[in-house]
């Protein structure tokens, strides 16, 4: 008795995004022996198609139609979304009806992919989502890094995929040099993800040991982790002072508040800018005196999850005018857009939630002038606030669970900290040793 392929939602993109990563395609039936697939890889999914004669007892066909748009936006050709990739899926049932389907072209032509190609979907890919995420054209920092290292070697870039060997990868690392090993481990993470991606969606005519490939002849070994680990820069920890001044002057400077509401928030919890402009009206708790804080979208198939921090009855304060009259599932924190009319004249157009980081940069660069602390990032807040936690005595767990980092990180960054505020904890520890 034939088996029954149960039919997935595949028509949204939001119902693709809660799929899971598997080998196997999901399948939706279009008719008798004929489906369409959506294969989920790591980052981008696929459309694939799969048909055999209704009652025949031989295996499918499979054919590969194109990349859907779950990240960038359907072209036609190389980019579908649902319905196109169904109008394509039943045009080739339709050949493989009429016996009009000889040797997999797309097999032959993919076998001659080279190093550079997938380099270059990846780029694609990532300067897709950095874009979609800035709201305008940019360049990720991948696109740069991929584009320098790899695509400019040209003894790696035009080899092709199905011939790459482990030894290849390592002589191209040992020809990058002038990077610190940090700097050398984000190169390799990039890579890897852009080779892994195009295995997934290629590894029918890929090498079965491709990903061991990859995993190996990327690896970083030992001797380039012989730098000191980096620890946060002394002059980014601000005083408590020093934050309720830089608070302060930014209420004093900013016309409509917005702008300092965010750096209060920001000094307050200590959590990154990705994660305060995702906040919600219904994240204030005032009779918990609390704010709830997105998680970071850093790392593999992390829950979305809110950090319970609390906050003082000041800041809670000043929240009160903003939540007024506003929706719970709004936006926390917006601020006004303007738009150029002239060379000396600008027009507010409307309010809209903070998007990108970038948006931070004139007003802080104003506020950090007018402290005279220049230099300084907004990022020292999150600094601030860690060694804040620390210097109180709070467990060093308890300090990385409120700023969405983990102990390993707290110690390799804030080791001095640590050491110098439990020194009053460990002097209570001492007892008298010789009689009086």
């Amino acid at each position: 008795m034939a088996r029954t392929v149960r039919d997935n939602r595949l028509d949204k993109r939001e119902a693709r995004s809660r799929l899971g990563s598997r080998n196997e395609p999901y399948w939706r039936l279009v008719s008798e022996g004929a489906h369409l697939g959506y294969y989920r890889g790591a980052t981008i999914g696929k459309w694939v198609a799969r048909y055999r004669s209704p009652g025949s007892a031989g295996g499918y066909k499979k054919k590969t139609l194109a990349e859907a748009d779950d990240v960038r936006d359907a072209d036609g050709k190389t980019i579908l979304n649902f319905k196109q990739a169904d109008e394509a899926a039943r045009a080739w049932f339709r050949q493989c009806e009429a016996g009009d389907v000889g040797p997999n072209r797309k097999v032959a032509a993919v076998a001659d992919l080279k190093v550079g190609d997938a380099v270059d979907s990846y780029i694609a890919m990532r300067d897709a989502r950095a874009s979609a995420r800035a709201g305008r054209p940019v360049k990720s920092d991948a696109h740069h890094r991929l584009k320098r290292y790899v695509k400019e070697d040209s003894k790696l870039s035009g080899m092709k995929l199905a011939n790459l060997t482990e030894l290849d990868l390592k002589n191209w690392f040992d020809r990058v040099s002038g990077l610190k090993a940090t700097s050398k481990q984000r190169l390799a993470s990039d890579f890897k993800a852009a080779l892994n991606i195009c295995f997934a969606l290629n590894r029918r005519v890929l090498p079965p040991d491709f990903p061991v490939t990859i995993k190996y002849g990327l690896k970083i070994t030992i001797e380039d982790w012989d730098e000191p680990a980096p620890i946060a820069r002394e002059n980014q920890i601000l005083g408590d002072k020093c934050v309720r001044e830089l608070i302060q002057l930014a209420k004093a400077t900013d016309p409509d508040g917005d702008f300092a509401l965010l750096v209060l928030v920001l000094a307050a919890t200590g959590a990154r800018f990705s994660q305060v402009k995702r906040m919600r009206i219904a994240d204030v708790q005032f009779e918990h005196q609390r704010l709830l804080v997105p998680t970071s979208k850093k790392g593999k198939g992390r829950r979305a999850e809110l950090i319970k921090v609390q906050v003082g009855p000041d800041v809670l304060r000043e929240l009160v005018p903003v939540i007024a009259g506003r929706r719970p599932e709004d936006t926390l924190l917006e601020h006004c857009r303007y738009r150029q009319i002239s060379p000396t004249k600008w027009v507010r157009v409307r309010r809209a939630a903070w998007d990108s980081a970038s948006e931070m940069t004139r007003p802080w660069k104003r506020l950090t002038e007018a402290a005279e602390l220049p230099g300084i990032v907004p990022y020292a807040l999150r600094h601030s606030s860690i060694v804040r936690g620390i210097r109180a005595g709070l467990p060093i767990r308890l300090v990385a669970a409120l700023h969405d980092t983990s102990v390993v990180m707290i110690e390799r960054h804030y080791s001095r900290w640590i050491t110098e505020g439990l020194e009053e904890f460990a002097a209570k520890a001492i007892i008298p040793l010789l009689a009086a």
